[in-house]
């Protein structure tokens, strides 16, 4: 009895051993090629070409990619006996573990990206009692919320339907986010490395980098921005003036506009697409024709210090614009700053402004 314990103890001893050491060699394996290696698997081979020929060129695979056993084993699983893909498919899991290598080297972006909208948990899409009362849950919330998840809203939240409570079925996705870096960033796209600008980018300046770029969860490919359309939108029967900046069309992936409801005063005039309707932000009134860039900042979309970049040189009424009537003072305000139109406030007329009138001699 004791030699069999012994003996199972000295197994257990060498297959613990045997895995650290194949771990280890693996890694520098894999690491000495500098991609290489890793290209021997053909599914893979496009991907370390282009990541070559990116801004992250000089980084080793296992700089981004997870290199654990478990995820290893699973890789040779998939290519022996699975269905062997034409090319690298990142799932949930892949994403999960790459956002701590984004963080480690990307850490003021990171941090902001961190402290806005954009980085909502599971746990607050998918169970928020507001949202799931009043429209319920379906496939294409992972458009843009989870677009890396393997599976269904069925495989995320349950019940399915409109009274609750809602749970989700994975648990430990509950404080993970649902748009992580590699929603709108294409990591291997081939460019040339990026060096900070001198002076903020705009529609005027430098092209839109192509690595900036949106993940279709159905195709799932990246497509750059500069490839994606941005739609044509109107204020009743009045087409819009729309900023032609190409980032935004990264945004209307998933701030966009829906069709007329049926019963709608848009449907009955037979009016074409609506900018506000759905999820769509575009801005119309006094902000008609800007970016959204113009004013959300960065990875954190914060647009708090963004009035000053313009007001209050262009004000016409002169008003501190910040203090204004608007949702930008008070969320609770009637008048969105995105659409804020003069005559939302001046009902009986809009004043002239300031340059009009000394111009005029007033």
């Amino acid at each position: 009895m004791r030699f069999r314990l012994i003996s199972s103890a000295i197994a257990a001893f060498f297959v613990v051993g045997i895995a650290v050491l194949v771990t280890w060699g693996s890694t520098l394996y894999y690491a000495a090629g500098h991609g290489s290696n890793c290209a021997n698997c053909h599914e893979m081979a496009a991907s370390v070409s282009a990541m070559h020929a990116s801004p992250h060129g000089n980084a080793q695979c296992a700089d981004c990619h997870d290199v654990s056993l478990g995820d290893k084993l699973r890789h040779v699983r998939v290519h022996l006996f699975g269905s062997r893909p034409d090319g690298v498919r990142l799932h949930e899991a892949d994403v999960r573990s790459m956002m701590t290598k984004c963080q480690s080297c990307h850490q003021h972006e990171y941090a902001s990206w961190h402290a806005g909208p954009h980085s909502a948990t599971y746990s607050a899409i998918f169970t928020d009692a507001k949202h799931n009362t009043s429209r319920r849950l379906m496939d294409d919330c992972f458009r843009c919320h989870g677009m890396y998840f393997n599976g269904g809203v069925r495989d995320i939240v349950q019940p399915q339907n409109t009274s609750g409570p809602w749970h989700l079925t994975h648990p430990e996705l509950a404080s993970e986010p649902t748009i992580p870096c590699q929603s709108c960033h294409w990591i291997h796209r081939e460019e040339a490395p990026q060096s900070k600008p001198a002076a903020r980018i705009s529609t005027a300046g430098p092209a839109v980098r192509d690595s900036l770029a949106f993940y279709d969860r159905r195709e799932e490919l990246h497509f750059r921005a500069a490839a994606l359309s941005i739609p044509e939108l109107y204020d009743g029967p009045n087409k819009l003036k729309i900023s032609a900046d190409p980032r935004q069309a990264v945004c209307y992936q998933c701030h966009a506009p829906r069709p007329s409801e049926p019963n709608s005063i848009a449907a009955a005039a037979n009016w074409k697409l609506q900018a506000g309707s759905g999820d769509d932000r575009t801005p119309m009134g006094v902000h008609e024709g800007l970016s959204c860039v113009a004013c959300h900042n960065g990875h954190n979309e914060n647009a708090r210090a963004s009035c000053a970049n313009c007001h209050p040189a262009l004000s016409n009424c002169g008003r501190e614009v910040e203090k204004m009537d608007t949702t930008f003072a008070d969320p609770k305000s009637t008048h969105n700053i995105h659409w804020v139109k003069c005559a939302d406030c001046h009902q009986h007329g809009i004043p002239k402004s300031r340059k009009s009138a000394l111009s005029q001699g007033e």
